[in-house]
């Protein structure tokens, strides 16, 4: 046993109060479009969203409606909940014609079990974490880790303004070094950034509110819940003394995919938002409420894992990754036209326009009933147009394994003296030659065959005690001119050593961490 590991199991030992949670997979998307049925409830939403869970997602669906839907991209078959967050997106600062970033393995929804009495959503229960049109950190200065958590209230940061920004993380992923931990870094990191530290990929992080005042939503769809006193632990306001389980979503975006490398531009919110500050989530609940308090209330596995949970496993069978990734939403007519994730798009989705700040971004940027202007490329002719930047798929086959890292608030500063690079605006197209790309580091396993390149297929999360081991699996791709040819060379899922080089390549991602409950 290393002795990081060590240290993180003595120190997990030391906290008091230590709160049972599992990780709901959802490894499939049900749909990419401009739907928001909270916030924008019966007509088109500004922005697009990347959706999970029940297929009975619509324009203006309801707890009746997600209960109704014919099945979910979530594993637990009881769980019709929706799911959804802006969609990551990148523009090329020479064409500023923008892309749909990779999503890989879908999403994580984790449920929290902390403070006392958790208890379940109620039907129609639905909820906003965020907020869209923030573009600034108004909680001391972006460039700093946050200060210690026992600080706050002396430094009067104890307010729901301030919880909600410190409840975004932007992680940055790289296998080959020590995990970051989560909600450690609020805002978009820049693409220089990107490119030489978090080679693979970024894990976007946001934390609900769990407190709760007894109602099912809100005028503003926000104050019928707000944070503890420390974001996902600490004391409820008296207004809101009520706790529901704590949702943390995780999503990983493969803004390292060689599609990126040696361009220059810059990632952007699908809301228009390169800072990271309007990164928000909403979530409609379509559980059975006494199914969920069942599993509140019996599912204390110190795993996470949903699969050591009886009251999932014994109702089951869970899901596969291919039933997960098979259920899509109905798009509706009036989007039918509208193509999210088809190439050299000349606008973000509804011609939302890229607003920096420092002042708050104002609504109506976009031209909210248009189709998207897609001038594609001969590529995307081959392709066809339709879905390069779906999900990446989990597996072919069911694995029994679960997605992403594991969940980790750390109060210890990043180490990286880049930690805090804000991101710029692109530059204006000029004449003048593009500088050299940047250093990437490199892969652990990297071809010198010309035109293949890795892509991820699988992913697996191995707990034990404090030490989550995630095991990420890539295959090599190979493109032919004319036609895209996938030549897959697939080991079994158990056979981890001795064929690597080859086939299947596993990185392993090992968070020595603690939570802070």
């Amino acid at each position: 046993m290393t002795a990081k590991t060590i240290s993180a199991l003595i120190l997990l030992g030391a906290i008091q109060d230590v709160s049972a949670f599992w990780r709901m997979e959802c490894h499939g998307r049900t749909g990419l479009a401009r739907i928001d049925p909270i916030m924008d409830a019966g007509v088109v939403s500004p922005h697009i969203h990347t959706v999970h869970g029940s297929s009975g997602f619509s324009l203006s669906a309801t707890y009746s409606d997600l209960m109704g839907g014919s099945c979910t991209s979530c594993a637990v078959k009881q769980d019709k909940s929706a799911y959804w967050t802006p969609a990551l997106y990148f523009q090329d600062a020479e064409t500023q014609e923008f892309e749909i970033v990779p999503q890989v393995g879908g999403m994580l929804a984790y449920y929290l079990q902390r403070g006392r009495n958790v208890t379940a959503f109620p039907p129609g229960f639905q909820m906003v974490a965020g907020s869209n049109y923030r573009r600034d950190y108004t909680v001391g200065d972006p460039k700093s880790p946050d200060p210690p958590q026992s600080n706050w209230a002396a430094l009067k940061q104890t307010g729901q303004e301030d919880l909600e920004q410190r409840a975004l993380g932007f992680n940055c992923m790289n296998y080959q070094k020590a995990p970051e931990g989560s909600l450690i870094r609020h805002y978009m990191p820049d693409k220089d950034f990107l490119d030489t530290d978090c080679v693979d990929g970024l894990r976007l992080e946001l934390m609900f509110p769990s407190c709760w005042n007894g109602e099912i939503t809100s005028t503003d769809h926000k104050s019928h819940v707000a944070y503890p006193s420390l974001v996902g632990n600490g004391d409820c306001p008296d207004t809101h003394p009520s706790r529901l389980p704590t949702l943390f979503y995780e999503t990983i975006w493969d803004t390292a995919a060689k599609q990126f490398q040696g361009r220059k531009g810059e990632f952007v919110v699908s809301n228009g938002d390169p800072t990271g500050f309007g990164y928000h989530a909403d979530f409609m609940s379509g559980w059975d409420p006494e199914f969920l308090q069942q599993a509140l209330d019996e599912c204390t596995n110190d795993s996470g894992n949903i699969r050591d949970c009886p009251v999932f496993t014994n109702n089951g069978p869970l899901q596969t990754d291919e039933e997960q990734n098979a259920c899509k939403f109905d798009m509706p007519a009036v989007l039918a036209s509208e193509d999210g994730s088809a190439l050299n798009l000349k606008n973000l989705p509804g011609n939302i326009k890229i607003q920096y700040g420092p002042q708050s971004a104002t609504p109506g940027g976009g031209d909210i009933p248009s189709v998207i202007s897609a001038a594609t490329s001969l590529l995307s002719e081959v392709f066809g147009g339709g879905d390069p930047a779906t999900t990446a798929p989990s597996s072919a086959a069911a694995t029994g394994t679960s997605l992403g890292g594991a969940f980790i608030e750390s109060s210890t500063p990043a180490s990286s003296p880049d930690f805090n690079v804000l991101a710029s605006p692109v530059e204006t197209p000029s004449s003048t030659p593009s500088a050299p790309a940047p250093t990437i580091t490199s892969a652990p396993v990297v071809t010198s065959e010309p035109g293949v390149f890795y892509e991820v297929v699988s992913t697996q999360t191995i707990t034990n005690g404090a030490l989550v081991e995630e095991i990420v699996w890539k295959e090599p791709v190979v493109y032919v001119t004319a036609d895209p040819v996938t030549t897959v060379s697939v080991g079994s899922p158990m056979v981890k050593s001795g064929r690597k080089l080859r086939e299947r390549h596993a990185w392993q991602h090992q968070n020595h961490g603690h939570h802070r409950f």
